[in-house]
């Protein structure tokens, strides 16, 4: 008889006015314990995975027995361990809000500052004197150089610049007050978030 039987038998005993010992209820309590613990870990796994494979909020709402694709995406974040080190499950979602505000706002902000960011992105793809480990991450800038959304230049432009500062201080110091204000950005969203609360 398996972990979930066990648990069952003693469950419809104690329904049933069986004659239950001690033991046998604090050993269905203790398998109760560890199936619940279980669960616990299953579900977002088993969210992820559905995610993974292109299953919307929306369609996991009622599987997860909620009304809604933000309940859904709700529970998942109440439920998964935390990437960044909130101990509750509401700091979960708190954090997972506040960085994909921080995100949004960045994406904005980069979106409004375009021009600069292609320049700066130009003057990267045109150093010259680079070594071969700085060369690759200019590589990184003129390929995001060439895709229409200015936010992918960010990444790559904060990756070059301390392979910058040896050769070309002035450029280096532009790209880090370009990252330097877009993580200014991402802050002070989330410390108004904070704010409201």
């Amino acid at each position: 008889m398996n972990r979930y039987e066990r648990l069952r038998s003693a469950v419809e005993g104690a329904a049933n006015g069986d004659e239950l010992d001690g033991n046998q209820v604090l050993a269905a309590l203790v398998l109760l314990r560890e199936l619940r613990d279980d669960l616990a870990d299953w579900e977002p796994q088993l969210i992820a995975a559905a995610r993974q494979l292109g299953t919307s909020w929306a369609e996991l709402a009622p599987a997860l027995g909620v009304a809604s694709r933000q309940a859904a995406e709700r529970r998942y974040l109440r439920l998964r361990q935390s990437d960044s080190g909130e101990p509750t499950a509401d700091g979960r979602v708190r954090a997972e809000r506040d960085r994909r505000a921080g995100d949004r706002a960045v994406a904005e902000w980069a979106r409004d500052n375009s021009a600069t960011l292609r320049r700066l992105a130009a003057m990267v793809s045109a150093a010259e004197g680079l070594g071969a480990p700085a060369r690759g991450y200019v590589d990184r800038v003129e390929k995001a150089l060439g895709e229409s959304d200015p936010v992918i230049l960010l990444q790559p432009l904060a990756g070059v610049g301390p392979h910058l500062r040896d050769t070309h201080p002035a450029l280096a110091e532009q790209v880090d007050d370009i990252t330097a204000r877009s993580e200014q950005v991402r802050r002070e969203t989330v410390g108004r978030r904070e704010g409201k609360r």
